[in-house]
């Protein structure tokens, strides 16, 4: 069952372990409930956690309350209400009947009040936690997203997967970080001119966008060498103030993971989000691949960019969710043979 289900990133994840299967979901945006409708089923409930009549019993919960609340990017305050959805997670856990749990959030989650208070509501529920902050990189997914993860398990001692992948440039036995040439040319190279098809599209730049783009050519330049080779054409915002956020309006490096996939990638200013030798943004193609959505996962086409890429940037990446299964799989395989010697004694 997927709690905040959002497009379905982590239930993909989950699926393509083979060891799992979705029967019910939970989510309140409509383009997100329906994309997950289109890949997975009609057992999703569009609408408020805490309207859900009844809960089905399963074996696993998965999913993370809404983020916003907890971001250091959330100056705004906006969803600052949400942040007591734990305790709708926390209901669906206890009448789902469910062994085990897998909740994801921003690392500032873990130093909430919030999350302590969760904390301890499931240890009363008789669950074992871990948590800690992971990589994506680690697991394969070509991007440097950090994020908090929450293992909880009853009848066992939970723990986080190790990494998979590890940064190139460090020595060890496990392969190297995958990076966005990676994305881009897996399982198929996608065109360094956008096509337009499966999504591989980007934004209509204007002409002053465009000079902004030409102006920063090197990979990992940014807003800086914009305001030093062109202050005519740099916004005055980013003039007159010269220190702070260093990926604005940054180009990607080839031979490097991306940077974090956000909500609104498809915007330069935005975040580090323009391709490494084009003078473009990203596309929202190029954006899923980063986040390990597989081709086939499909966002349907009578959305609009600005909803699809907020989808991606909100999920899960596939291949991070998909070690957490394998790894959550083992571990309830092994709680259940120990039981197995105690059912035949008993």
């Amino acid at each position: 069952m997927d709690l905040f289900a959002g497009c379905g990133g982590m239930t993909r994840g989950f699926v393509d372990t083979g060891r799992y299967a979705p029967v019910f979901a939970v989510e309140m945006d409509r383009d997100a409930a329906a994309t997950y409708r289109r890949n997975f089923g009609d057992h999703v409930f569009e609408g408020r956690i805490e309207d859900v009549p009844a809960w089905p019993r399963v074996d696993v919960v998965i999913g993370g309350p809404p983020c916003q609340g907890f971001s250091t990017l959330n100056r705004a305050g906006i969803g600052l209400e949400r942040r007591a959805l734990w305790r709708s997670y926390l209901i669906a856990l206890r009448e789902s009947g469910a062994r085990a749990f897998v909740m994801e959030n921003v690392p500032q989650l873990l130093r909430s009040a919030e999350y302590r208070e969760f904390h301890a509501r499931a240890r009363s529920y008789g669950f074992l936690i871990v948590d800690g902050v992971l990589l994506a990189a680690d697991y394969g997914v070509p991007q440097s997203r950090k994020r908090a993860f929450v293992i909880g398990l009853l009848g066992g001692v939970p723990s986080l997967p190790g990494p998979t992948h590890q940064d190139p440039k460090t020595d060890g036995p496990l392969a190297p970080w995958r990076d966005f040439r990676w994305a881009t040319h897996n399982p198929t190279p996608l065109s360094l001119r956008p096509n337009g098809q499966a999504w591989h599209v980007g934004r209509n730049p204007t002409e002053v966008s465009l000079r902004r783009y030409r102006t920063i050519p090197g990979q990992g330049e940014g807003r800086f060498e914009l305001a030093e080779r062109a202050p005519e054409i740099t916004p005055p915002c980013w003039l007159n103030k010269p220190t702070g956020t260093t990926d604005v309006f940054g180009r990607l490096w080839w031979d490097r993971p991306s940077s974090t996939i956000r909500t609104e990638f498809i915007k330069p200013e935005k975040g580090r989000y323009l391709h490494p030798s084009e003078d473009r943004p990203i596309t929202v193609r190029e954006g899923a691949r980063c986040m390990s959505f597989p081709d086939d996962f499909v966002f349907p086409e009578s959305q609009s960019m600005t909803s699809v890429a907020r989808q991606i940037g909100n999920a899960v990446p596939c291949l991070l969710a998909a070690r957490i299964g394998e790894h959550l799989a083992r571990t309830l395989d092994a709680v259940s043979r120990d039981r197995a010697p105690a059912a035949r004694a008993a």
